[in-house]
């Protein structure tokens, strides 16, 4: 096994040789601060703040430049690399000093050393010795001081996208434009970002964005590909100069990410193209546009970084993968180095997502030797410092194929909208990402409000006019991954000294009550992590947490295409609701962590902030504290609600297998009291908070749909869910008094015919029906709605190898509706390589798997055929007109069109599922 955190074993002592000059520090009134003849800006800027502080502190300074030291009996500071001439006068015994580390020596002396064995480090030791001095109010007499990073990379990402879609564009479609991103275009406001990550200590910054380069460079060979007009081009070109020379002072190192393959909009329209999709081959135009994008780039941009996504909008995991990486992407890197002074090659990032990311490493590195590999931690949300499974692993082998491997903390889906800081879980989580993942470096996502940066979803005045920043709200948030990144391992007493008396300071009360504080964010900052990886349905953002679940959710996650990855991987061992609910009959023992257990623990997490967060009293910054505080009863009031709704979807699954009715009497009391619970929140956020989810466009399906800035808020879920409990009054009243009725009743679907342009012929949907051409198997399973659809038959052979193409007129709206095969869920990466079975449509991997409303199971346990899989169905909606689709590799079913405008609600037909498995939606809807 191998961990990359770095460590320095120092053996012995190393010093400076110089005279006895002898030195009196009591009459200490002027510093002279001996650098290199040439240094670079980041020196330069640590110097500068390093000499502002002594001035500030009553010294006179002087900064001289020189090549070799004279012997003086004046107090110098002398400050260079290991390697320059100027320390090489000094005739030093020097030490190892890890990349970006430092060595400060101050003693009874004229010359005085800080040394390092690059330039950040020495920014980062004047950084040091200006904490030091303002700590001492002084320079100190003696100092022997010594400190460097465990993680190579340490980054922040900002998205320059939208919390919604801009119009003719779908999604990571944003053009840089001073309209949509005002905040892009101010100087003041990405100086105050930078300080922070130099602050922090971060080394690296990452900007999203689905295509950026038809917003920077123009190429010579697609003038029209350019996205803004002239006057924001150069304003693009100005302000990305501006700020990658901002971040270069202070260490930082920019990477532009973007995601493929997306074009731009005019060079998509000029040449007849979809700006992105997914299922489409590579062809040689958009390969030939792409690589030069990526030349163009990087000529005009020689030091920022690439962080490449090869999933999302290509189909992941295959041979394109491989080729696009490996022959549009590395070629256009290498075409434009070759046009600038640039020697070694820069690293490239390689984003392990929706693709099979060690099979592409194993095929680029011969091509390009400096990449680096990236995963999600615990996918878009943050749910656990245990990591393991097939996630894990994946995790090691990218550790093993790169010699940086980077952890995403990637959108924090779960911890929308209120604010988490716990010091203790973010500790944990780092370790991890040594001791599990193998990994060393970092990229941090804002703690919540991707989507809005740069602001938080605090509401501040009535209008909501008043926005909050992240960088101010969130600094803990910051400040913690930062301070782990950089050292995992420190004293659990130390560490809570060290917060508590930062907050102590922060809102000017005391030590007792920061240590309260802390308190809190602990407490607060284990709920959101365990709602999550105990009752979710996915660890992805298409999931909003804070806005609840309804109970078909909790006792019938896979109708809601359950992501068991989040079981399997991002969560201790343990036990599912269903699970649970079917040992609870079977008289089982449980396994590792149940949601009895979590329902209990939640609460209590929650009643100890909230006893913690009330015995505070502060003098400084009460506005933001009083948020804090309401944050504290917003988890409180959430814990409550899961808990109780976890403990009546155990009673109500206890029913299906009992046919009991006490066990319904059982839950009626805990689903009322989750409603009061969500009540209060309710009432907690409604003129606190602008929105729960930053993301409010259709991929939000979790727990309802979320289109156009719809279910967004609490007050708009707290009818729903006191639907939902009025609704199951209902039916106990009904099931007392009558005998249980079919689960669903059966409406027929209304057939719908479209013009296709070719097609191997139809069936009707029937008992022992042949949907394939090729093969002889019947279905054996059907749900009753279905009967008498006009089916389209298909070549499995020809799937398999091509995917399934469509083609079709219609004069009116319809859906298609498409069997998948259900398959359980696997890691990504390897399992997924030879797939017989095309991918149902998956948000998580896919952003555009709900372009045309399909991402919701339409009827799942839909239909049987001999020697499949169940198969769920997805409805494909359609207007009016010429339509062309495209569904990826693998065999699935094509059940024909129904009318557009019919009616219908999305359930679970129970086809193939054991009479002891029943369906028991019904309850509830």
């Amino acid at each position: 096994m191998r961990c990359k955190r770095i460590t320095l074993l120092i053996i012995g002592s190393w010093f400076f040789v110089f005279g006895p000059a002898s030195f009196v520090y009591a009459n200490l009134k002027t510093v002279n601060i001996v650098i290199p003849n040439d240094v670079r800006p980041r020196v330069a800027f640590g110097v500068d703040s390093l000499a502002n502080t002594f001035r500030s502190l009553g010294y006179q300074v002087k900064i001289g430049r020189a090549n070799k030291l004279i012997d003086t009996s004046s107090y110098q500071l002398v400050i260079g690399k290991i390697g320059d001439s100027l320390l090489n006068s000094a005739r030093s015994r020097l030490p190892i000093i890890p990349k970006e580390g430092y060595i400060i020596q101050l003693g009874a002396q004229a010359k005085n050393f800080l040394v390092a064995s690059d330039d950040t480090g020495l920014l980062y030791g004047c950084l040091a010795l200006v904490e030091k001095c303002r700590q001492e109010k002084e320079i100190p007499n003696t100092l022997q001081y010594s400190d460097h990073p465990e993680m190579v990379l340490r980054g922040t990402a900002i998205g320059i996208q939208k919390t919604h879609y801009l119009p003719g564009r779908t999604v990571y479609e944003y053009p840089y434009t001073p309209e949509e991103f005002p905040w892009l275009y101010d100087k003041k406001q990405w100086i105050t970002y930078l300080d922070m990550l130099l602050e922090n200590r971060y080394n690296s910054l990452y900007l999203w964005n689905g295509h950026p380069f038809a917003s920077l460079v123009r190429l010579k060979d697609y003038p029209y590909a350019v996205e803004v007009d002239e006057e924001t081009f150069k304003k693009n070109e100005e302000m990305f100069r501006f700020v990658t020379e901002e971040a270069d002072k202070r260490g930082i190192w920019i990477i532009q990410m973007f995601y493929n393959i997306i074009i731009s909009k005019p060079f998509a329209e000029k040449h007849g193209l979809a700006t992105q999709d997914r299922n489409r081959p590579i062809l040689p135009i958009i390969a030939d546009y792409t690589r030069k994008s990526i030349a163009a780039f990087v000529e005009k941009y020689p030091n920022v970084g690439l962080l490449i996504t090869l999933g999302e909008a290509m189909e992941g995991v295959g041979q394109d993968d491989i080729d696009w990486f490996t022959k549009t992407i590395i070629p256009g890197v290498q075409e434009g180095l070759k046009k600038t002074s640039v020697t070694s090659e820069p690293p490239i990032v390689l984003r392990a997502h929706d693709t099979d990311a060690p099979a592409v490493m194993k095929a680029a590195l011969p091509l390009y030797k400096n990449l680096y590999t990236m995963a999600k931690y615990n996918g878009e949300a943050l749910t656990t410092y245990t990591p393991r499974g097939k996630w894990a692993a994946l995790h090691r082998t990218l550790s093993d194929a790169a010699p940086v491997h980077i952890q995403n903390v990637h959108i924090l889906a779960n911890l929308e909208p209120f604010r988490y800081s716990s010091p203790d879980f973010i500790q944990k989580s780092v370790r991890a990402m040594h001791d599990v993942y193998h990994s060393n470096g970092l990229h941090l996502y804002p703690q919540a409000s991707y989507w809005d940066w740069p602001y938080t979803a605090d509401q501040l005045d009535k209008g909501g006019s008043q926005r909050l920043l992240q960088v101010d709200r969130d600094w803990m948030w910051y400040k913690a991954w930062a301070r782990y990144a950089w050292k995992a391992d420190r004293k659990k007493t130390d560490e809570e000294n060290y917060w508590s008396a930062l907050l102590a300071d922060k809102f000017g009360t005391s030590t007792e009550s920061g240590e309260k504080m802390l308190n809190a964010y602990e407490e607060m900052g284990e709920i959101a992590p365990k709602l999550l990886r105990r009752y979710g349905i996915t660890d992805g953002n298409r999931q909003t947490l804070s806005l609840g679940m309804f109970m078909t959710q909790l006792i019938n996650p896979y109708r809601y295409s359950l992501f068991t990855m989040l079981y399997e991987s991002e969560a201790p061992e343990g036990e599912m609701i269903i699970e649970y609910a079917k040992k609870e009959w079977e008289n089982e023992a449980h396994i590792g962590e149940t949601p009895i257990q979590v329902a209990k623990e939640v609460v209590e997490h929650g009643e100890k902030a909230v006893k913690a967060i009330q015995e505070i009293k502060v003098k400084k910054d009460e506005d933001e504290f009083n948020r804090i505080k309401n944050d504290v009863y917003c988890y409180d009031a959430l814990a409550k609600f899961y808990a109780q709704k976890a403990h009546a979807a155990v009673c109500v699954l206890k029913y299906k297998y009992s046919n009991d009715m006490a066990d319904l009497l059982k839950a009626l009391p805990y689903l009322e009291s989750s409603v009061n619970h969500f009540r209060r929140l309710t009432e907690l956020t409604e003129s606190t908070y602008l929105y729960a989810n930053s993301m409010q466009t259709k991929q939000r399906k979790i727990p309802i749909r979320g289109i156009d800035g719809n279910y967004k808020k609490w007050n708009e879920l707290l009818p729903l869910y006191e639907q939902e409990l009025d609704h199951f009054k209902k039916k106990i009243d009904s099931l007392q008094h009558s005998p249980i009725k079919s689960n669903t009743a059966i409406i027929p679907l209304k057939a719908a015919t479209v013009k296709l342009e070719s097609s191997n012929g139809y069936y009707s949907l029937a008992m022992d029906a042949e949907p394939f051409i090729n093969q002889h198997e019947k279905i054996n399973g059907l749900a009753g709605d279905l009967i008498g659809l006009k089916g389209i038959k298909v070549n499995g052979e020809k799937q398999l190898k091509e995917g399934s193409l469509l083609h079709f007129t219609t004069d009116r709206p319809v859906r298609l509706l498409v069997g998948f095969f259900k398959e359980k869920e696997a890691a990504f990466g390897a399992e997924k390589k030879d797939k017989l079975y095309a991918p149902e449509p998956d948000l998580e991997h896919d952003a555009s798997a709900n372009d045309f409303g399909q991402s919701d199971v339409f009827i799942a346990n839909a239909l049987q055929l001999e020697n499949h899989p169940n198969v769920h169905i997805h409805a494909y909606a359609f207007e009016k007109g010429e339509h062309r689709l495209t569904i990826p590799k693998g065999k699935c079913l094509l059940l024909g069109f129904i009318d557009g405008k019919q009616s219908f609600k999305n359930y679970d037909a129970g086809i193939g599922v054991p009479p002891e498995e029943k369906n028991i939606d019904w309850l509830f809807e």
